[in-house]
């Protein structure tokens, strides 16, 4: 494609070994439009990848054996539902995602563990 200025040609697309949008995840919103894809695990993707070289026809329920969901930062649970396949397969859906505590004794200290994210995702 021509640059700014029409003297010079220009790659519309560069070249990635991987989906780097979907293992570090992006958020924001436009006009009209929001997006927030949550971050995977770079092991996973490349598995995904490489399952689906071996079979381009593959099912997404066969990808996410490879690639079972997001991989939140800040831990947590992803509580099971049709959420996450919906997403994959169409690109809208949703996870929920619950915060983890564990009480200490003696002295019955909560201390956090997981955090939920402090949004919804």
């Amino acid at each position: 494609a021509p640059n700014f200025d029409g003297s010079q040609m220009e790659p519309t697309v560069l070249p990635a070994r991987v989906p780097h949008l979907l293992v570090n995840g992006a958020s924001g919103i436009a006009v009209g439009i929001a997006t927030k894809i949550p971050p995977h695990n770079l092991a996973e993707v490349v598995a995904g990848l490489r399952a689906m070289i071996r079979n381009p026809d593959i099912t997404n329920a066969q990808l996410m054996k490879h690639i079972p969901g997001p991989d939140f930062p800040t831990g947590g649970l992803m509580l099971a539902g049709g959420g996450l396949s919906d997403a994959y397969a169409t690109g809208r859906g949703g996870v929920t995602l619950r915060a983890t505590v564990t009480i200490e004794l003696p002295e019955a200290e909560v201390v956090g563990g997981g955090a939920a994210g402090g949004s919804k995702r």
